[in-house]
């Protein structure tokens, strides 16, 4: 059975900075793509991000392009999302997820970036 348990988020100011794990289990990890989603509320989910096994590719929509890093661990099955120069727009449950449509996901965690 696949689980995806998120966590590392809370409350950061603008411009600031949070890092985000998601520990996996119950399939091979380092053979699947990973993937980052976000949800606002009120709004539908988004996709953040995506890994390549071994690392070797990555993507990030445009609007968190050159703030968001993906990476993983491939040792520790855990895959994260270091989240920088934080605006208040950036505030959603955030999720991981094997699939391109982000189900199934984990329980997520929650970012709020206000002062």
């Amino acid at each position: 059975e696949v689980q995806l348990v998120e966590s590392g988020g809370g409350l950061v100011q603008p411009g600031g900075s949070v890092r985000l794990s998601c520990a996996a289990s119950g399939f091979p990890f380092s053979t699947y793509v990973m993937r980052w989603f976000r949800q606002a509320p009120g709004k539908d989910l988004e996709w953040v991000s995506n890994i390549s096994p071994n690392s070797k590719t990555t993507r990030y929509a445009d609007s968190v392009k050159g703030r968001f890093t993906i990476s993983r661990d491939d040792a520790k099955n855990t895959l994260y999302l270091e989240l920088n120069s934080l605006k208040t727009e950036d505030t959603a449950m955030y999720y991981c997820s094997t699939m391109p449509s982000g189900s199934p996901r984990g329980q997520g965690t929650q970012v709020t970036v206000s002062s």
